[in-house]
């Protein structure tokens, strides 16, 4: 850490280029395992970190990109934390005391919950092998990269960060629409990461210099941590059946100057950068200096797609409440039954009716709350893109949600109390955790603002022992009723303007508690909120609902005391009726119900709708083909619109599935008709491991009938001919992640061409471009939308 910090004070820090192909230009074959093929060739791999070193990287990466459980296993490599520690210890040797080495962890090839079936903390078990054997192969620092998932990079930093203190980079890979494969975008990312403890931020292998400095940018303000580039040296080609990426070192280099203005303060190379990259990179980089944070915190947080900034809003931002049993006798009872439907229903209405974040409480008679909590952690993660908080007294609960939870939350809450100080406190610290300070100290509610500020202070000199910080913190207000305590809400108003005015700290307040036991509450609530705007009200916990906007001068008396027990105001309103909300399901149609459960991903009700629909004479043909295939491509719709991205996808994809597997048997019932299905046939190429995309476009197009033979990863060109000549005039569809891969695409279509087979082929994987699928005779696929639709055409 120490190193770091004193090289960060002379200069921007250079890292290596890429690993990869310098090893396949000196004799790594295509397909071979990089790990195990450098441990039987450790003076390659040794020659590749020198030559690293002589062109000026003050870092370089060991060779561990792929040397976790589940990468490893796919070559019969069983010694993970071995495997680690000799390739550190290579690395180590081949740059002596002349560069640091840097742990380099890459992405397992799985989706972790709650975004796919691999458990959190399975994944960071996963990791801590391979940061335990970097640590023993000693390692100077780890960097964390080419995380297309932030859940993922989430496991990976844990794991660092639960078994050493060293200094930590994480970059993300952005697509060209500037968000990650699951949606997240770089200010998103930046704020859950350096959150949770992240030394260092930024993007690797997203795309060129060019388009990465727009990444970059948009970190620049919120940044309190060092900003890290790791650009391609452009877009890869295919030459003469070799993978080229196209831009001159002197080109790449020319950036390097705008990249140290954004404030990166680490810089190298990743795909087709070579050591001239980087002599060229170090030359550009002379008399630069490092940028400092232009901060030392930030008051925002984050989901896995979505983030909101706190400071310096125009508008009060609006925490939905309606996730809270209390009260709410269905929602009990669906909680006690460990069902989540009116959950959903509550989340997607509340961001409908214009709530910024919404509060989850979860706590009821006769439930587990931990794992009740955890699973709407979980079920919301991919429901909504609003950040969540944490709403519970159950330490154990609020812990267990803050570990898997993909973004930064907000604790409510924490106040003055001795568990709460010693055990709460603590927690939010270690997951980067903003808190709602609640201001109740040893001796119950406090009634005056007075009482109020000295539990606020209490906290703060506490909390500031962890390096927690101000911004970190949202004062409460402590909202009682008016009608039991006449002074609360002037109490109330003095905390609000205190807190913000001078001890400078945003601030919150729940509106409904001030009308208890008043008619027209959501009179008194408007204006009671009119009143905390003027005074410094930076977040407000309300039914967005319910809640209405506008000023009466008759609540404003009873708020201020002006009108003695209300009389005035009591006179006025009673006699107004109430206004009944109408349960949202309870309007729609069986077969609006079936549609919205696709469109929300809701697998849990579904096949329940999909039998009321059949009860009233709707047949299974009628079903799928006029209410499922129209919801399943809206949702199509919206993931090209990026309305929705791939957990939405997923989650939709696995309701039609769901709803499909119930009806299938119906289908096909004697005298029924029978869907003819087109035969598709996936393969992720030889040489190549990551399924994950491939997975996604089976999804989809099972889901809109074809017949999917999956032959899985890894697949030999003669497995891929002996299923075409299997399948009468399939389609088959080729999947590559690697630029090194995707030359297996043409040997296959080429063998299929030389055998006159009849069958059509599609092409896609983030190395894929449109121009290449063409030049290898293919149809181009980007995503699993598109699949669908290139399948259909190919038809």
């Amino acid at each position: 850490m120490a190193k770091i910090k004193n090289l960060l004070k002379k200069r921007i820090v250079v890292l290596d280029g890429a690993t990869g192909t310098e090893l396949q230009m000196r004799g790594m074959p295509k397909g071979a395992c990089p790990e195990k093929w450098c441990l039987k060739n450790p003076k390659l791999l040794s020659q590749v970190h020198r030559d690293y070193l002589a062109a000026g990287s003050d870092i370089v990466y060991t060779c561990t990109f792929g040397a976790n459980r589940y990468k490893l296993a796919e070559y019969g490599v069983k010694d993970i934390r071995g495997t680690n520690r000799r390739l550190a210890q290579i690395a180590k040797k081949a740059v002596g005391n002349k560069a640091l080495v840097a742990g380099d962890i890459g992405p397992t090839g799985k989706f972790i919950e709650p975004f796919g079936p691999l458990a959190f903390d399975e994944a960071v078990n996963a990791f801590k092998e391979q940061v335990k054997g970097l640590i023993d192969g000693g390692v100077d620092l780890f960097v964390i990269e080419t995380m297309i998932d932030v859940q993922e990079a989430r496991a990976a930093l844990i794991a660092v960060k639960e078994l050493t203190a060293k200094f930590t980079m994480v970059t993300m890979t952005f697509e060209q629409d500037g968000r990650t494969l699951n949606g997240t975008d770089p200010l998103t990312a930046l704020i859950t990461l350096q959150s949770l403890g992240a030394d260092a931020v930024g993007c690797n292998c997203s795309a060129g210099p060019k388009e990465m400095l727009k990444f970059i940018a948009s970190l620049t303000p919120y940044a309190k941590v060092p900003l890290v580039a790791k650009p391609n040296a452009g877009i890869p080609k295919l030459v003469d059946g070799k993978t080229i990426f196209d831009m001159p070192p002197k080109v790449f280099a020319s950036y390097a100057k705008r990249f140290a203005k954004l404030g990166v303060c680490f810089i190298g190379g990743c795909c087709g950068t070579t050591p001239e990259h980087i002599v060229n990179l170090k030359q550009n980089l002379k008399g630069a200096k490092p940028a400092k944070s232009k901060r030392s915190a930030i008051s925002a947080l984050s989901s896995a797609r979505d983030n909101i900034v706190l400071e310096k809003r125009k508008n009060i931002a609006l925490v939905g409440e309606c996730i809270n049993p209390t009260g709410r006798k269905a929602l009990q009872a669906e909680l006690c039954q460990g069902k989540t439907t009116i959950i959903r229903q509550l989340a997607k209405e509340q961001e409908r009716r214009g709530a910024d974040i919404l509060d989850v409480n979860v706590g009821a008679p006769g439930i587990d709350e931990v794992t009740m909590m955890k699973n709407t952690v979980n079920l919301l993660s991919v429901a909504t893109s609003l950040p969540l908080v944490i709403d519970s007294p159950n330490i154990k609960a609020v812990e267990t949600a803050l570990r898997v939870y993909p973004g930064r939350a907000l604790i409510n809450s924490i106040s003055a109390e001795k568990e709460k100080i010693e055990k709460l406190l603590p927690v939010a610290a270690k997951y980067g955790a903003m808190f709602i300070l609640l201001p109740l100290g040893f001796k119950g509610i406090p009634k005056t603002f007075q009482e109020r500020k000295k539990n606020v202070e209490y906290v703060w000199a506490k909390a500031k022992k962890l390096g927690i910080q101000k911004e970190d913190i949202i004062i409460d207000g402590l909202v009682m009723a008016i009608s039991s305590l006449k002074k609360a809400a002037i109490e109330t108003i003095k905390t609000v303007a205190w807190s913000m005015k001078t001890f400078k700290c945003n601030t919150i307040a729940g509106l409904s508690n001030v009308s208890f036991g008043l008619p027209q509450r959501s009179v008194l609530n408007s204006t009671f909120l009119e009143i905390l705007k003027k005074n410094g009200l930076s977040l407000v916990i309300a039914n967005p609902i319910r809640i209405t906007k506008g000023y009466s001068k008759k609540a404003a008396d009873v708020l201020l005391n002006r009108d003695k027990d209300a009389a005035r105001y009591i006179a006025h309103f009673s006699k107004q009726p109430k206004q009944e909300l109408k349960s949202e399901l309870r309007d729609l149609s069986a077969k609006e119900k079936v549609c919205k459960a696709i469109l929300e991903g809701n697998r849990e009700d579904i096949v329940s709708f999909v039998k009321e629909l059949l009860s009233i004479g709707v047949s299974a043909k009628d079903i799928v083909y006029k209410s499922m295939i129209p919801s399943i491509n809206k949702v199509g719709d919206f993931f090209d619109q990026k309305k929705y991205f791939l957990p939405q996808l997923i989650a939709s994809a696995e309701a039609m599935k769901a709803a499909f597997h119930f009806l299938e048997p119906r289908l096909q019932e004697k005298g029924g008709e029978k869907i003819k299905k087109t035969v598709v046939i996936l393969a992720t190429v030889k040489g190549d491991i990551h399924d994950i995309g491939k997975n996604i476009v089976a999804l989809m197009l099972k889901n809109h009938g074809f017949d999917v033979v999956d032959l899985g990863h890894d697949v030999d060109p003669k497995k891929i001919i002996s299923e075409i000549k299997r399948h009468k005039s399939p389609i088959v569809g080729l999947s590559a992640l690697m630029t090194t891969t995707m030359v297996s695409m043409k040997d296959v279509i080429n063998e299929a061409k030389r055998q006159k087979l009849s069958c059509r082929f599609m092409a896609g994987g983030a190395v894929i471009t449109p121009d290449y699928a063409k030049s290898i005779g293919a149809k181009y696929s980007a995503d699993g939308v598109s699949a669908v639709k290139v399948a259909k055409c190919l038809s």
